[in-house]
């Protein structure tokens, strides 16, 4: 096919040496199967910000922070140099999102670079060789779906372990190649100690792919794997060998008011006391 004026420096600077077809065209991005050399990869193409049709792009992009302070200021302004720069840190999370995650174990496309905001990574194939189907494709048992569903949670485990939370996970930006499930689409990708809608957005993600596995193993419905991962990420003991449960123990008791008051007092007056023998330790004899 005719190369696309987005893909033409790359096939100019030979990183490209054919475009094969286009394979999708999403509300961020189109994705075109290319051939680099006698490899046969994905080229993402970003569309530019006012023609993507993601919503609430700014919930997303809270507390990602840019090293250099005149791009700071320039992005705080919205100018057209702002903008641009803008541009730039959307592309270039989901590279670091995705070398971040294939690191600590999350199975994702691997990547070949980014340039003038297109992503070249790897084409996920079937066992066949063919483009692998979306989640959203495929049919399964009941107890493939338990299988693949545990996985799935222990990748957002492992996700939020490297501090990040995917932020639009469903069964449409997951693949199924021969050996199991494989996460794309990271460019939201959010830093869960920045961003103030981390947990919502780790709650939906679990939801949404909980409910889709349900449809073959309806007993997951009862499952609290977001509200286990946070609540271990809360008290700083999530750690990427920890196996979950999908169980969240809620706090049902009630909060002793009069022991608790009465423990602060006791810390008072001790403190009262200790700040009284120092007066009189300094006092002059």
């Amino acid at each position: 096919m005719k190369a696309p004026k987005r893909l033409q420096p790359l096939i100019d600077d030979c990183l490209i040496d054919e475009v094969i077809s286009r394979l999708m065209s999403g509300k961020e991005a189109d994705v075109y199967i290319v051939r680099c050399g006698t490899e046969i990869r994905c080229a993402k193409v970003y569309k530019e910000a006012a023609k993507r049709s993601f919503k609430q792009a700014a919930k997303y992009r809270e507390g990602r922070k840019v090293r250099n302070s005149r791009r700071a200021r320039a992005m705080e302004k919205n100018s057209r140099f702002g903008r641009k720069q803008q541009e730039e840190v959307w592309h270039n999370a989901e590279v670091n999102a995705l070398t971040r995650l294939a690191s600590a174990g999350v199975r994702v496309p691997a990547t070949y670079g980014c340039l003038d905001g297109v992503l070249l990574m790897e084409l996920i194939t079937d066992e066949e060789g063919l483009v692998a189907p979306r989640l959203s494709d495929v049919a399964m048992s009941a107890e493939q779906a338990l299988e693949d569903h545990a996985v799935v949670m222990h990748y957002v485990m492992l996700m939020l372990c490297t501090g990040l939370v995917h932020g639009d996970l469903s069964e449409f930006n997951i693949l199924v190649d021969e050996y199991g499930p494989v996460i794309i689409d990271l460019p939201q990708a959010v830093d869960a100690a920045a961003n103030n809608n981390a947990r919502s957005m780790l709650e939906r993600d679990v939801h949404n792919i909980t409910t889709y596995y349900a449809q073959y193993a309806p007993e997951l419905l009862g499952s609290r794997y977001a509200e286990e991962i946070w609540a271990l990420y809360e008290s700083g003991e999530l750690h990427p060998d920890i196996q979950l449960s999908g169980n969240s123990e809620e706090n049902t008791h009630s909060a002793d008011v009069d022991a608790i008051l009465t423990e602060i007092k006791a810390v008072m007056a001790e403190e009262e006391s200790r700040l009284e023998r120092l007066r009189e330790a300094n006092e002059p004899n």
